[in-house]
């Protein structure tokens, strides 16, 4: 296998685990801790979650796949 095979196959393991890392984050039992009816600057704690761990989600798969565009 050569080198650019390998940093593929390491770069789709990599989304793959990101993908189910959030599948676990954005999951019912995960929701359910931040659905406590609090407020952080007058914002709902689980809307404040699911935006952030959307924008955790957002920016690495964003530094996943232009990491290995970089190194083409």
């Amino acid at each position: 296998m050569s080198p650019q095979e390998q940093q593929e196959q390491r770069r789709g393991q990599r989304l793959l685990f990101v993908s189910l890392l959030f599948a676990v984050l954005l999951n019912f039992p995960l929701l359910a801790v931040f659905d406590q009816g609090g407020r952080v600057l007058g914002i709902p704690v689980l809307y404040l979650y699911v935006l952030l761990a959307w924008a955790a989600l957002v920016l690495l798969t964003g530094l996943l796949v232009r990491g290995s565009k970089a190194t083409k």
